[in-house]
């Protein structure tokens, strides 16, 4: 699954360089089999944006994508897509990407993570819950955030000494850290369909997918 995540992430234009963060011994070992630049991080870091903030320190990127290790079918345009608003100057310090939800049960699902944006394409929350709330039947279109971050890098070396907010600690978000500080995101639309690995019957759909 590492070595797919891989191949796709260096598919993407943009991506200059991929380093493989990890403080497990066995990563690092099948990284290193097939070829892959791999960093072995602190085993005590918190969260994903730490463990890539410890390794953004030892480089001179000018941005930073987080890609999470367990999306094998991650695509490499949703990737050029996330990174491209951060390009121009004077862009906020932060991008990920959000797809419009298809499916009724997306909508209740807390684990299928909801985002509202501003006129700007800035994220103004994510939720667990349903957002927005839909009253009196007006039409509403809603999104699912996918995970996959782009940090300029002095605010991702920041970004673990901010403090966590209440809002955080409830929803257990982590992007949430960035707008509770006062902080900007931009979310750009994507058709990308995310497909975590999380469960061993989500490898077997992603097998199943990947032989088709």
């Amino acid at each position: 699954m590492i070595q797919c995540v891989h191949e796709r992430v260096t598919r993407a234009t943009l991506a200059d360089r991929v380093v493989i963060a990890t403080d497990d011994e066995r990563i690092f070992e099948e990284g290193r089999r097939f070829g892959a630049e791999v960093a072995m991080t602190r085993p005590d870091h918190p969260s994903g944006t730490d463990r890539v903030a410890e390794v953004a320190a030892a480089c001179d990127a000018d941005i930073i994508v987080n890609v999470q290790g367990d999306e094998p079918l991650i695509c490499p345009a949703a990737i050029d897509a996330a990174i491209r608003p951060l390009l121009d100057a004077g862009a906020p310090p932060m991008g990920t990407l959000k797809k419009q939800i298809a499916a009724p049960g997306e909508l209740l699902n807390p684990n299928v993570v909801k985002v509202v944006t501003d006129l700007a394409g800035n994220a103004i929350y994510f939720s667990r819950s349903r957002i927005p709330f839909v009253r009196e039947g007006e039409p509403a279109v809603h999104f699912k955030h996918i995970g996959l971050y782009v940090y300029r890098r002095d605010f991702l070396l920041r970004y673990p000494s901010l403090p966590v907010g209440p809002l955080e600690k409830l929803e257990k978000l982590e992007q949430l850290r960035a707008l509770e500080n006062g902080y900007s995101i931009r979310v750009v639309e994507t058709d990308y369909e995310s497909i975590g690995v999380d469960t061993p019957e989500d490898l077997e759909r992603v097998r199943r997918l990947l032989d088709g």
